[in-house]
């Protein structure tokens, strides 16, 4: 019998399982969205990256041609949407087809259109606006999610930035933020001229920036659905941010940790109602579906604010699909799934979300973004499989076996690594080498590297093994690039 409104999650599992849809997720690879098509019938990835080597029975990894050089995840879909091995894939299953993505623009809803490929997320113009930090400022004020004691404008000069500082009454020891850009690339640090002057050429661009009063803080980062029945609710998750082990960016987000004490009953609850709210002002705005808030937790005195918006997907969603919650009922992205069908539902957001704060419901787990921090530019000659490592006792890591299924570790001495840089790509100061996850904590309690992670970092990097760039170049020339594809 055929499910006419999905009411609780059964059903929900139900309709999923049952899917005859053809669902693709396209993307550089798919790291985001890891695991969903054992719980999506018909789901599939198109991915630039092979980082299974053919081995995954779900990736479609088209074969390579020449482009033009890629700036953005954007222009890679564009590319995959527009090659004769997606087309025919996509041509030949048939059944409407559906097409997700990290990230995408207009030019992609144009691309898919032609190809017949109908988009289940927001209109990209709608997630541009969105995505703008100032316009989550807005947003959340509407919502009465405070940010961080702030003032929106331009900062074209020194002096501007400091009049409007002095104004707004937040000090001289200020973060900077430009509307658009990844994490560590578009925060800027300033006191003082000098500071001010290395960033100048960026910050003199821009018709108006956030600039915030600088608190200490711990960064964290909750994923939510926004549904008309109401706004669902993740776990919080820890931020691993700006670890010189990890990444050359000062800021730069290069992981998460999701455990039961990762924070108090009270931040917990806090961050909740935040993301409840600020859900349901997203669907005022016109946006529905999934979405990501980074919150600033301030140590002083352990006040949550906003932080970033991330309208779609993103890097923590790799961990909240995984999460004790989501086996015990359903991935949060399935609710996406189901807020785009065109299916009928009438869900109780209130009872998921109650039952989703239950810390029986949050278990440990881990995952680094290791990139190469080198200043160097070499070629890779080899590099670590996707699969499962082992960590011996004195610390060295070693390649177990090949999987696809993060739920493969047994044990904290076991993790899996899915290789993003490998042999014959470009291995430059900032590239993504490979994503690690394990059970258990990487980070101490005064949130910095502990030992079993920096082991873990140790050994995949030594599993590397490069040639300059001048003696490769005068052998040949390398297959692929390496991109920041998170």
């Amino acid at each position: 019998m055929q499910i006419k409104t999905i009411r609780n999650v059964s059903d929900l599992r139900v309709v999923m399982h049952r899917n005859e849809r053809p669902i693709y997720f396209i993307s550089a690879t798919n790291f985001n969205l890891l695991g969903i098509d054992q719980w999506v019938r018909n789901f599939k990835f198109v991915s630039y990256i092979d980082c299974f080597d053919g081995r995954h029975p779900k990736v479609i990894v088209p074969s390579r041609q020449p482009h033009a050089e890629f700036e953005s995840i954007e222009d890679i879909n564009n590319y995959l949407l527009q090659h004769k091995d997606v087309v025919d894939q996509v041509q030949r299953r048939g059944g409407k087809p559906v097409a997700t993505f990290l990230m995408f623009d207009e030019e992609t809803e144009a691309i898919c259109k032609d190809i017949g490929l109908e988009v289940w997320f927001p209109k990209a113009k709608l997630r541009q606006r969105c995505d703008n930090k100032m316009e989550t400022v807005r947003i959340g004020n509407k919502a009465k999610v405070a940010s961080v004691p702030n003032t929106l404008g331009p900062a074209k000069t020194f002096e501007q930035l400091m009049t409007s500082a002095k104004k707004a009454g937040i000090g001289t020891d200020l973060v900077v933020q430009t509307a658009f850009g990844d994490s560590g690339h578009t925060t800027f640090f300033i006191s003082n001229e000098q500071e001010y002057d290395r960033h100048a050429k960026e910050l003199g661009a821009e018709s108006e920036v956030k600039i915030m009063k600088r608190i200490k803080c711990r960064g964290a980062t909750m994923e939510a659905c926004a549904t008309r029945s109401g706004t669902l609710v993740g776990p919080l998750l820890t931020e691993v941010v700006g670890r010189k082990e990890l990444t050359p960016y000062k800021g730069g987000w290069c992981g998460n940790e999701i455990f039961p004490g990762a924070f108090s009953e009270r931040i917990r609850n806090k961050a909740r109602d935040m993301a409840y709210r600020f859900g349901n002002q997203l669907i005022k705005e016109g946006y529905r579906g999934y979405f990501d808030l980074d919150f600033l937790i301030d140590e002083k005195d352990g006040e949550v604010y906003l932080g970033e918006l991330n309208p779609r997907i993103c890097g923590a969603s790799s961990i909240t699909n995984h999460s004790a919650f989501a086996y015990a009922d359903a991935p949060l992205f399935l609710f996406h799934l189901m807020e785009f069908s065109g299916l009928k539902y009438k869900i109780d957001v209130e009872e998921l979300n109650t039952r989703w704060a239950q810390k029986e419901f949050i278990d440990s787990w881990s995952q680094l973004v290791i990139k190469s921090t080198s200043e160097n530019v070499d070629i890779v000659t080899n590099a670590p499989p996707t699969g499962v490592y082992k960590m011996a006792i004195d610390g060295t890591v070693s390649y177990d076996r090949f999987d696809y299924d993060r739920q493969a570790i047994e044990s904290e001495r076991e993790a899996f690594f899915l290789r993003i840089t490998g042999p014959g790509d470009y291995r430059y100061e900032g590239a993504d080498l490979g994503i690690l996850i394990t059970r258990g904590r990487v980070m101490g309690d005064d949130f910095d590297l502990n030992d079993r992670a920096r082991n873990w970092i140790r050994g995949i990097k030594k599993l590397y093994a490069a040639k300059p760039l001048v003696e490769a170049q005068r052998e040949e020339a390398p297959a692929a690039g390496s991109f920041k594809i998170l």
